[in-house]
């Protein structure tokens, strides 16, 4: 049976937040979907109010109700920490949630965080009234299930996408039209560095293998040393330009995967306008909750599973930093173990770290101890291959030695004589070698 399509109330931004009260907990949609006139009808709104905490995981765009002035008024609670919000989560008048991926729609529907007021952006209600959550699905479907209060910003530039996105109009209390176009992100040209990382990486992808990835120039730098490959898959919770052009050319058709077959599947979508097209009303693209997207025993199912994540230092033994530079947040746990275990599970899976040998200051990455309060997002149990532009370390099954020796051989040859230093008192007990 057919919804009967419900119209929209439309107001403008600043009638559509009054819902907003003090002491309530606010979401905004995630990523590229961050509804900007919503936010900035909400920050306005907040300088009359008080105990107003804001929720989401990263987001695009300028966040106002950040800044030092909104002290005492508003305050930012990230399940992921964009570089709207690291100076304020790092000088203390905001915070960071630790958490999985996977498991942050349940925080909103089973009321672990439950919701005032959800901000969300989505594409006009089609002629049953089913709007589209578009480029953002993630968490965003089970914030606009939950909250008792749904505001959205309707948005001629949203994609409509297939999968979990639809919400029906009935559902959104008050909306603002505001056709401004997506924030987006134009593919930068990989370095050499990234490059060498990008081929070194793709050497290990198989034909038939279902990949996961995520944003910027090593991610596409391997995309792009992927075109002689053959009937590869993707299951990532997120994805941009670098699998349109794979897909145009029959690299990427899907044909083994386990679910979705045939299908390119993520959470959400960061890119420039072409990716943004590419999904758009495409029933070979589904985009779906990061609940099952990013659940561990749906990706296992999948064949050759090869997860391609980042991190900002390796140690010694493969433990894995990902969120924090010593003490200070610098992003947040996201989907990186959902994604490495269940590659390492994965049949003929390979869950893959990849990153440049140093840091833009020369500093080594392959760090004898991991940086005083540094997170350790991925264990060294969990770690298998780890990626520099001077190889891969394969860590499977190796020991402590045998792991160091392996990670040296991949870090700068400018840091290998101090790295062997530091592993030979470590290890001097034996010959570590």
């Amino acid at each position: 049976m057919q919804e009967e399509k419900t119209a929209v109330q439309i107001v403008s931004s600043d009638e559509a937040v009054n819902v907003i009260q003090s002491g309530n907990r606010v979401f905004v949609h995630t990523a590229a979907a961050a509804p900007t006139a919503l936010v900035g009808a909400m920050s306005r709104r907040a300088r009359d109010l008080h105990d107003l905490e804001v929720v989401h995981l990263h987001t695009e765009g300028d966040s106002p109700y950040s800044a030092p002035g909104m002290r005492g008024k508003v305050y930012t609670n990230s399940l992921f920490v964009g570089s709207n919000v690291r100076q304020a989560t790092n000088d203390g008048y905001a915070d960071y949630i630790p958490v999985f991926l996977s498991e942050v729609p349940e925080l909103f529907r089973n009321r672990v965080l439950p919701l005032d007021v959800a901000l969300i952006q989505v594409s006009p209600p089609d002629r049953h009234g089913f709007c589209s959550l578009g480029v953002s699905v993630d968490a965003s479907r089970a914030a606009a299930d939950s909250a008792r209060h749904v505001i959205a910003q309707i948005n001629r530039h949203m994609p409509r996408t297939h999968g979990h996105g639809l919400v029906h109009s009935s559902r959104i209390e008050l909306a603002v039209e505001e056709d401004t176009p997506l924030h987006s992100h134009e593919p930068d040209e990989p370095t050499a560095i990234e490059r060498a990382i990008g081929r070194h990486v793709a050497e290990l992808v198989e034909d038939g293998a279902t990949i996961q990835m995520g944003i910027g120039a090593i991610p596409d730098a391997v995309l792009a040393s992927l075109r002689d490959h053959k009937d590869l898959g993707v299951h990532s919770e997120m994805f941009s330009d670098g699998i349109v052009e794979l897909v145009e050319q029959g690299v990427i058709n899907g044909a083994f995967k386990a679910r979705q077959v045939g299908k390119v599947v993520g959470s959400f979508c960061v890119g420039s306008k072409r990716v943004y097209d590419f999904i758009d009303d495409n029933p070979s693209v589904e985009l779906l909750e990061a609940s099952y997207v990013n659940d561990t025993s749906v990706i296992r199912r999948h064949p050759k599973v090869t997860a391609i994540n980042s991190a900002i230092e390796v140690d010694l033994t493969g433990q894995v930093c990902a969120d924090s530079i010593g003490t200070r947040i610098y992003s947040g746990v996201g989907g990186q173990m959902d994604f490495i275990r269940g590659a390492a599970l994965s049949k003929g899976g390979k869950p893959i770290i990849a990153l440049p040998s140093t840091t833009r200051r020369g500093e080594s990455r392959v760090s004898p101890v991991l940086k005083l309060g540094a997170g350790v997002v991925t264990t060294r149990a969990h770690v298998h291959y780890v990626a520099t532009e001077f190889g891969v370390a394969n860590l499977y099954g190796k020991n402590l030695r045998q792991r160091a020796r392996a990670l040296i051989d991949i870090a700068h040859p400018d840091h290998r004589e101090n790295l062997e230093r530091e592993a030979h008192k470590r290890f001097s007990t034996l010959e570590w070698r």
